[in-house]
């Protein structure tokens, strides 16, 4: 029948947290891999409990890390697949299937203290030459800023950024605030060189999921994430 040969044909629904791929990319202090290459970070401990409490096995070896483009184009076209740490965003609600949040975060715009930049309204933004990593959350909001029509420059690597804006091949920096002063402290920058001259958006970092995986899976997560909360809260 028509109906067996569609069941053959369309991919198989995750039948548990243990079938999903999971992708992460370096995001200190959020998810990254340590000097002693195990993976770690404030979202891959929450994962870990949640994991745990909802009865699952996370076994963190099997989680990729690579660059985000290619995770957060993969998330979005194929099958059963989590990534994590995404701001949740109005634009971004129906792409994706959500779990958490893991905490709160900041995306500004970094500038060089001794340029002196000052933002005082959005379309300033059009000034400067912004870095950026392709389709991460501070890209997506200076390309959504109304009539932006400055320079933009996008890498795959967040070292390479914070290194081009100390050489000042970019004007501003669109990026996590905790996660840009780490990695100018681990890129040998001094932190206190650098200013946030402008905020771009407060989100909630969430789990994503493709939008095919099942419901019941990512309730079972998201239970287990409020059970751990609510357990680290007392």
């Amino acid at each position: 029948s028509l109906v067996f040969i569609a069941s053959i044909l369309s991919p198989s629904q995750a039948a548990s947290l243990e079938d999903l791929v999971i992708l992460t990319e370096n995001y200190p202090p959020y998810n990254y891999r340590n000097k002693q290459g195990e993976l770690s970070g404030i979202s891959v401990e929450l994962l870990k409990k949640a994991f745990k409490s909802a009865g699952a096995t996370l076994d963190t070896n099997k989680i990729r890390v690579q660059p985000w483009p290619r995770s957060y184009r993969q998330t979005k076209t194929a099958q059963n697949i989590m990534l994590f740490s995404v701001s949740r965003v109005p634009f971004r609600e129906k792409l994706f299937k959500w779990a958490g949040p893991i905490v709160h975060s900041e995306i500004v715009l970094f500038a060089k203290k001794s340029r002196a930049i000052s933002i005082r309204k959005s379309e300033d933004l059009s000034h400067y030459i912004i870095g950026g990593i392709l389709e991460d959350i501070g890209y997506q909001l200076v390309h959504r800023t109304p009539n932006f029509e400055g320079d933009f420059i996008s890498s795959p690597s967040p070292d390479s950024l914070v290194k081009m804006l100390a050489s000042e091949r970019i004007d501003l920096l669109a990026y996590d605030q905790l996660s840009a002063n780490l990695m100018f402290r681990n890129n040998n920058l001094n932190p206190q060189d650098f200013e946030e001259v402008y905020t771009l958006t407060q989100a909630p970092l969430y789990y994503a999921f493709s939008l095919d995986t099942d419901q019941k899976i990512i309730d079972k997560l998201q239970a287990a994430i409020n059970t751990v909360k609510y357990i680290d809260s007392l």
